[in-house]
């Protein structure tokens, strides 16, 4: 039902003003004879009077219920509005908690990541200064054992050398020095010839070798 309310509003402007109230139980109707009321007068309307005419037709009883039942619709429209703001507003209070937290997390696993990242970079700059150090040592070892085996190869080359060396000398000395008599010399001429023989064997066998006698 279609309510003219502003035409409504008019016409309850120019009716007669204040609480209405029947006449008396015998007389079903409207009148202007006011009357105490619990020591309060009343204005009482009268039906004959045109603009309280005009009121009582406009608000009739299907006036008056859609009214009711508008202003019941618009309640529970409004009590409707009114969950669904509170849900909402729970809704946003939850989503506001649940980021903060997810904000406090992440402040917290932001710090832990940027500690162990400090620690890792920490880290890699202790190995690669290590490293760089390990590879200085590994240089100068190398550096080392070249020279080492450059050393060793002398050492071997004149070791090989001696060996050959000896081998030379045990070859001409394997067999024994043979020594003449000194028959037929003069006598002062035999007798430092025979000191000499002696001096140089005693040599011979004291370098180790064998002297045979003639």
């Amino acid at each position: 039902m279609n309510i003219d309310k502003r035409a409504l509003r008019e016409v309850a402007e120019k009716a007669t003003p204040g609480n209405w109230h029947r006449a008396s139980s015998r007389f079903n109707g409207i009148t202007v004879t006011p009357f105490s009321l619990c020591d309060e007068e009343v204005m009482l309307a009268h039906a004959v009077e045109k603009r309280d005419a005009e009121f009582i037709a406009a608000a009739n009883p299907a006036t008056m219920l859609a009214l009711l039942d508008e202003n019941l619709q618009l309640q529970r429209e409004k009590d409707a509005t009114e969950a669904v703001a509170l849900a909402l507003r729970d809704d946003m209070r939850q989503a506001r908690e649940q980021l903060e937290a997810a904000e406090k997390r992440n402040a917290e696993q932001r710090e832990y990541y940027e500690g162990v990242i400090a620690d890792g970079s920490k880290r890699i700059a202790e190995l690669e200064k290590g490293h760089q150090e390990a590879a200085k040592q590994i240089n100068s070892w190398r550096r080392l054992a070249k020279q080492n085996i450059a050393e060793r190869g002398k050492d071997i080359s004149e070791l090989e050398a001696a060996r050959q060396r000896i081998a030379e000398l045990e070859a001409k000395l394997s067999k024994p020095v043979l020594l003449s008599k000194t028959n037929g010399y003069w006598t002062e001429q035999e007798k430092a010839y025979e000191e000499a023989i002696t001096f140089a064997k005693r040599q011979v066998r004291l370098a180790g070798f064998n002297v045979e006698e003639m």
